[in-house]
């Protein structure tokens, strides 16, 4: 047998691991809201392809490709557990096992690390927390795919409306096709239909109700059933305290919103600060897709370098509220045209810093350009640290932290060397370290951060929106602290 052969027949076999664990995730997905990662990545849903590929990633953490053989034995020992809602890394869990010395099986070393998920510890699963989306555009359906990917046994977020103005005839049918097909995005991942009669689209079973309104004092949300819910608003046009508090309607419990909040309005970066929210604040931000991509590692910097100062620059990808080709705009170098222009412009993002991490002593500036790339950006982030630092050793902190840390949802890693904006189109990450452009000189470090402005922040509203409405389940093994 030729070399070739051996690894096709080692693929095959991988192939046959692979579709045996789709089975077992989903029923623990459906049945237990169980949901098994991957270091930190999703096997929720994914292919057989997609699976291989994620185990593929874990080269970065030994150098070396982590094999299904090697984690479908824990996830058959998870099988076997009465397990409580959670999230659980097969990865993680194969990686410490390696390194245990206690002599365990698998079984009994799962059993050991996941105790914090059954018997009298585990959570029970309540009736779930509706979910309604004031405002339907880029971020709005991005969104509504994640609720309606996330929607498991039906316990957890429920995606029951989306408020709009009328757009005229088949408005329905227009937002329907718009969620089913995205140009950056790509095919939306099951089946929609649209019941107009009832003003309603159906997605992946989910029965989601449009209702028209020019103001949100127009809608009573218990008419339709609706109660308890968290709103999400998707359009920006109110982001103080008094206008966001127009939503706390009927059916109404919190207001979230997808920009960043302006006066005692918390902005709030999953990963960072989400657990000073207070149970009684009804009104709260998710801050900016740029302030997401740099609060994570400018706190991984700081907690192990000291920061003294910092300046982020944003290379931006173009959004809706440019124009595509010249024309009248309240700030003047936005109304040039878009796809054909690098514009200079302005950043929120360095001031809103002082907001997520209010104990870092250091002045953070920033500016931005934004360019003919219609998603995926880059924060290059120029920091003076307290000590100096080798760029090999803030290159295997960086790694570490992407893996094990509290930050291993918000921060990943790549060391690819050709690497560019759309490679990273649909991560989920809050912002990824590009290995291959770090630069650390003394007690000057430059970071690149890649983020995908759209679908990454995105994510990290989900992440909120679970962690207020008490569905965002404890992770297992636990991440280093």
């Amino acid at each position: 047998m030729t070399v070739n052969d051996d690894s096709f027949t080692n693929w095959k076999n991988r192939e046959e691991t692979a579709e045996a664990m789709i089975p077992i995730i989903g029923k623990l997905h459906r049945e237990r809201d169980v949901t098994v990662l991957l270091h930190s990545r999703s096997l929720v849903n994914k292919s057989v392809v997609s699976i291989l590929k994620t185990h593929r990633f874990a080269r970065q953490i030994a150098g070396e490709e982590l094999s299904v053989t090697e984690t479908m034995p824990f996830l058959r020992a998870l099988t076997t557990l009465d397990l409580g809602p959670s999230q659980i890394d097969i990865g993680m869990l194969a990686a410490t096992y390696k390194a245990d010395d206690q002599g365990l099986t698998v079984e009994e070393f799962t059993a050991q690390a996941v105790a914090g998920a059954t018997g009298s510890n585990k959570i029970e699963r309540g009736e779930g927390r509706d979910v309604v989306l004031y405002g339907f555009g880029r971020i709005g359906r991005l969104v509504a795919r994640l609720l309606i990917e996330k929607a498991g046994s039906g316990n957890g977020l429920r995606l029951r409306a989306i408020v709009v103005r009328g757009g005229g005839e088949q408005d329905i049918v227009k937002r329907a096709s718009l969620l089913r097909r995205d140009s950056i995005h790509g095919q939306f991942q099951g089946t929609i239909t649209v019941d107009e009669a009832n003003s309603t689209i159906v997605a992946n079973g989910n029965a989601i109700r449009v209702i028209y309104a020019n103001d949100p004092g127009e809608v009573d949300y218990t008419a339709y059933g609706i109660k308890n819910a968290i709103l999400i608003d998707n359009t920006g046009k109110w982001r103080d305290r008094a206008g966001l508090s127009l939503h706390l309607r009927p059916g109404i419990d919190k207001v979230v919103l997808t920009a960043p909040g302006k006066g005692d309005v918390p902005n709030i970066v999953h990963g960072v600060n989400h657990d000073t929210v207070k149970p009684d604040e009804r009104i709260l931000s998710c801050a900016s897709c740029t302030t997401n991509a740099i609060v994570p590692p400018l706190k991984a910097m700081d907690d192990e370098y000291g920061v003294l100062r910092g300046h982020v620059e944003t290379v931006h990808s173009f959004t809706n509220d440019q124009n595509l080709l010249d024309n009248y705009h309240k700030s003047e170098r936005r109304g040039r045209s878009a796809p054909l222009n690098m514009v200079i412009t302005e950043t929120g993002a360095a001031s809103a810093v002082a907001k997520a991490l209010p104990d870092l002593k250091a002045r953070i500036t920033g500016s931005s350009i934004r360019v003919p790339v219609p998603d995926v950006s880059i924060a290059i982030l120029n920091l003076q640290l307290a000590r100096e630092a080798s760029r090999e050793e803030v290159l295997d902190y960086l790694r570490d932290v992407s893996l094990t840390s509290p930050l291993r949802r918000q921060i990943d890693f790549i060391s690819a060397p050709d690497a560019v904006s759309s490679d990273f189109i649909g991560s989920r990450h809050a912002s990824i370290v590009d290995a291959g452009a770090l630069k650390v000189e003394g007690d000057n470090a430059i970071l690149y951060l890649w983020y995908d402005n759209e679908f990454g922040y995105s994510c990290q509203v989900i992440r909120v929106v679970q962690h207020v409405s008490g569905v965002e389940y404890p992770t297992f093994p636990a991440p280093a602290a």
